[in-house]
């Protein structure tokens, strides 16, 4: 597997059962997993990864304000500037339909198992 394929993988794993903020969480799955085949895996790495999902339809940027408010409200047009670390965390992704049919798709060539170990 590539690279590239293979980190969007891991951000689109780490999108997949709730909205997840770069540099709060989806950076730090993303770091720990790739470790664990021996890759330092950047931030810009796992920015250019969600502008390819998101351009792809498999993930959708949101603004998260407020509890209890409809959180799909915040639907954002596109993938918003993500060239400084959020502070805020402010700016939220989540998985797609077409997402989650590409996530549970069976792919011979992951390269983690059940566990998340080098397979």
């Amino acid at each position: 597997m590539v690279r590239s394929e293979f980190v969007r993988r891991l951000v689109l794993n780490s999108i997949c059962d709730d909205f997840e903020n770069v540099d709060q969480t989806i950076l730090r799955d993303v770091a720990e997993a790739g470790a664990k085949c021996g890759w330092t895996i950047e931030r810009s790495e796992v920015v250019e990864a969600l502008t390819n999902l998101v351009e792809e339809g498999l993930a959708k940027a949101y603004v998260l304000a407020g509890t209890g408010s409809d959180p799909f409200s915040g639907e954002l047009d596109g993938m918003p500037p993500m060239d400084v670390v959020e502070e805020d965390f402010k700016t939220y992704f989540y998985i797609t339909k077409k997402g989650m049919e590409v996530h549970l798709s069976d792919d011979p060539s992951w390269p983690l198992d059940d566990e998340g170990k080098p397979s």
